[in-house]
């Protein structure tokens, strides 16, 4: 049977992918945005699809409802919240996880006929920065460049990006173009030492929120060297750029002088910028420093240059295209047009069109805290977790009369406080498209059937409309029909020039929009295809500014958040899968060794701001700036409760965009002193409240993996863990010394490994992969049995950690491999295979070459 042609449901990449009848999934070497290429979240879709956990039926006041029943409910919560509050009173928050014509649906409820502008994404989240950015310098959210440019680049500058693992294929393309062209350089400005500086030819470690002083410092350097331009603004922009020595970015001034000397003499030069630098309170300025640049070198459009913003989400692009983001419209129409607005009102018939922006993410939070909020619909997303200050979030949601959440997993920390729960369609059942970051548009297929009573959410949409009277406005036969829909509102703004114009699609038939190919906006006129964009620009004054909120002796160092390779988001799919857990299976905060004094590598450590706090593992790491911590945002309350650590992210956003600043928030970082350590390996999971802290993971298929410390005696603790773990007919093998706090036990039935359980007073346990291993043996051998209690073999190599996920290579197999003679990423991989999958671990392994002494080629 034939594959299923398809587009990966992660990051802003868009890559295709062919997925078999049996849930197989393989890069498509067809698609523009990663031919064949897969990161390991790609690979590993396959393994996401029968995960448990689905909601599968809606869901009132906690019971099981009908579809009708639900809908009803839905239909009267906003019926009364429009009554009582009035449009203001009324919203939506939905994701860049949402297909386009899911998107589309939401966005014309809420404005054309709630007339409210209360429909945000998370995407705000993301990129909101860059879209003010550019609504700013180009009068349009724009983004003019496009993959092909980071090759043909001979200097790509990477902006607060972590490409090796938030956008690895992109990371792939580029490394893959300076092995072909060993001239072209990379810089990374950055933070952190991440994986992505890994064979970069300059790290420039700014001090967090200092991107703007960068850039204008360039932009002055620029100006000095003899760049002019005829683009309004450039006296105000140069003005603004003062006439600073680079002091306040912390960065070395002969590293200073070299990036700007690069940059200066390169004409094809990319600067990609992403989340590090979009996720501030001066965000959108740092977009704008960075187009003043460009445009001074009349760069712009130009093959291998330019400004260019990657999102963070599959289909954060399609959110902006159809204006589901509070503070635009659909088809990129513009509300200081009054033609445009009657434009829209009339081809919607919507007499209610909201007659201006709504309110932004962590404000509609804010008002839903303050009573403001009778109705609010969440679809595809997770703000319990996500959003910063979040125990005020999760407070503001428990006041809204109606909380509707649209999910596909029963359990979120946002499902569980809804009071309707509708069950939605994921990845590999629903229909639809996907904008990536490059203005790709591709079809999402559907390629299983639709499990339980599941459904589309532009279907739910439609029918609450439907019920409050506007079921004309909705009667959508199905996502082909709303794509063209959405295609024809893109005209609407003529005869305005708009670079955002989809009205030669507005025609495709069902059949057409069934084999639509990947196909790259503005198109304007059937079987055209958009490329590069030169848009019209403006310089944007971007004065300097610190953060919202400074450090202080209470609070002294930064708390920075970001991603994992191997996660995603609120781990809702790649959780449950054990592979990816592999990478980084704890919930840790890394800190300067410098800044960690009183604090043991391996304990745990309570981060604390004055909005909250968290409790993750500490690891000293010298590739974290003095004065910071890194903290992934991943972990919830089905896994890590206590390491939720947007309960401690300051709640200040950009001024003009609205995005929250997650990556500055002033914090101290203490010990947590507890009795006992210890872990739990059990064939079922047992919750995340067997002890004072806990963190829960798969470890293989069907072993979970339980982290714990504890304040209780380490004695009782033991007694108590080891009844929990009991099974039928199986023999406890117990090892105990209480004068030193250790306790050791193992589960056996026949010869079969079902549980362990390691206590100790110091977190230095030993490690657990061996031990998971066991579990895949029908019976364990004597020699394991007599080295079970020590935790490892007694004469085999010591456990270290995954780093090839695909293969399931350590770091030791891929020393050994290098102390062999392996010295490069290429012989490395014929070794021990590590690299040869997805590549998402070449950059640790660079790192394994460059810690042994052994160069990488360039």
């Amino acid at each position: 049977m034939a594959e299923t042609r398809s587009t990966c449901p992660y990051c802003g990449v868009g890559c295709g992918v062919l997925v078999s009848p049996a849930g197989a999934v393989r890069g498509d070497p067809e698609h523009p945005a990663n031919r064949g290429r897969l990161c390991s979240k790609g690979t590993a879709l396959g393994e996401t699809l029968d995960q448990p956990g689905r909601l599968l039926h809606p869901e009132v006041d906690g019971r099981r409802a009908s579809w009708d029943a639900a809908l009803d409910a839905v239909a009267e919560g906003f019926r009364g919240a429009l009554a009582e509050h009035g449009p203001a009173g009324v919203a939506l928050y939905v994701s860049g996880q949402l297909l386009t014509e899911d998107y589309f649906a939401a966005n014309k409820f809420a404005k054309g006929f709630l007339g409210t502008g209360n429909i945000d994404s998370n995407s705000r989240l993301c990129m909101a920065s860059a879209v003010a950015g550019h609504r700013r310098a180009f009068g349009e959210d724009i983004v003019p460049g496009i993959y092909e440019d980071l090759e043909l680049a001979d200097l790509v500058v990477l902006v607060g990006s972590n490409l090796a693992w938030c956008h690895p294929v992109l990371f792939q393309r580029l490394q893959a173009a300076r092995a072909a062209r060993p001239e072209m350089r990379v810089v990374v400005v950055d933070p952190r030492r991440t994986a992505t500086c890994e064979g970069a030819d300059l790290h420039l470690p700014l001090a967090p929120g200092s991107d703007v002083a960068l850039f204008n410092g360039l932009l002055r350097h620029l100006h000095a060297s003899g760049r002019r331009s005829e683009a309004a603004g450039l006296d105000a922009a140069l003005a603004a750029a003062g006439g600073g020595t680079g002091g306040e970015t912390g960065i070395d001034p002969a590293l200073l002088t070299t990036f700007f000397a690069w940059f200066a003499a390169t004409p094809r030069t990319v600067t990609l910028f992403s989340q590090g630098a979009n996720q501030s309170s001066s965000g959108t300025d740092k977009a704008n420093a960075i187009i003043n640049c460009h445009l001074l070198t009349g760069s712009i459009g130009q093959p291998g240059a330019g400004p260019f913003s990657v999102t963070g989400q599959p289909n954060a692009m399609g959110g902006r295209e159809v204006g589901a983001l509070a503070t635009t419209l659909a088809g990129h129409l513009d509300w200081d047009n009054p033609a445009e607005v009657e434009a829209l009102r009339g081809f919607w018939q919507a007499p209610s069109l909201a007659a201006g922006p709504g309110l932004k993410a962590v404000e509609l939070f804010q008002a839903a805290g303050e009573g403001r909020i009778g109705a609010l619909w969440i679809m595809a997303t997770n703000p319990a977790v996500s959003l910063p200050d979040a125990a005020a979030v999760r407070a503001a949601m428990r006041r809204v009369p109606c909380l509707v959440v649209s999910e596909c997993v029963r359990e979120s920390d946002t499902v569980d406080l809804a009071r309707i729960r509708l069950p939605a369609l994921g990845w590999g059942e629903k229909e639809g498209t996907v904008t990536n970051s490059e203005r790709v548009i591709s079809r999402q297929r559907g390629f299983r059937p639709a499990p339980g009573e599941a459904r589309p959410d532009w279907w739910a949409v439609a029918e609450v409309a439907a019920r409050l009277g506007w079921g004309e406005a909705f009667a959508w036969e199905g996502p082909a029909a709303i794509f063209r829909e959405h295609a024809a509102v893109t005209a609407l703004a003529r005869p305005a020039a708009r670079a955002f114009d989809l009205s030669g699609l507005a025609g495709l038939t069902d059949a057409d929009y069934g084999t639509l190919p990947p196909t790259r906006w503005p198109v304007a006129r059937p079987g055209e295809a958009g490329g590069r964009l030169s848009p019209p620009a403006r310089f944007v004054a971007t004065p300097s500014r610190p953060p919202a909120h400074a450090t202080s002796p209470a609070y002294p160092l930064r708390l920075l958040t970001g991603r994992l390779r191997d996660q995603w988001h609120s781990m809702t799919r790649t959780g449950a899968v054990p592979r990816l857990m592999a990478h980084s299976p704890e919930p840790v905060a890394a800190i300067n060794p410098a800044d960690a004094a009183g604090l043991t590598d391996g304990g745990l450590a309570r981060v604390a701001s004055a909005w909250g706090s968290a409790v993750l593992r500490l690891r000293h790491d010298p590739a974290v700036a003095r004065g910071a911590v890194f903290v992934p945002m991943h972990w919830t309350d089905r896994f890590a409760p206590a390491a939720r650590i947007n309960a401690a992210v300051n709640p200040a956003v950009d001024p003009h965009s609205g995005q929250p600043e997650l990556k500055h928030t002033p914090v101290r970082v203490e010990p947590v002193g507890m009795a006992w350590h210890g872990f739990a390996l059990a064939r079922r999971p047992l919750g995340t409240a067997l002890a004072n802290w806990t963190a829960l993971l798969p470890a293989a298929d069907g072993v979970w993996r339980h982290e714990l410390g504890g304040l209780e005696a380490p004695a009782e603790a033991f007694a108590r863990l080891r009844v929990l773990l009991e099974e039928p007919d199986a023999a406890w093998v117990v090892l105990e010394d209480p004068a030193a706090g250790l306790h050791r036990a193992a589960l056996l039935r026949d010869g079969r490994l079902l549980a362990c359980l390691f206590l100790d007073p110091a977190p230095a346990l030993p490690a657990r992969d061996w031990l998971v291993g066991l579990f895949a043996d029908a019976r364990i051998g004597s020699d394991a049995r007599r080295a079970l209690l020590a935790g490892a073999p007694a004469d085999g190599p010591a456990p270290s950690p995954t780093i090839c996920v695909c293969h399931g290579i350590a770091a030791a197999g891929i020393c050994r491999a290098i102390a062999a003679g392996a010295d490069t990423l290429a012989l490395v991989g014929e070794a021990t295979r590590a690299g040869t999958g997805c590549g998402s671990c070449k950059p640790e392994i660079a790192a394994l070459l460059v810690a042994q002494r052994i160069p990488e080629p360039a």
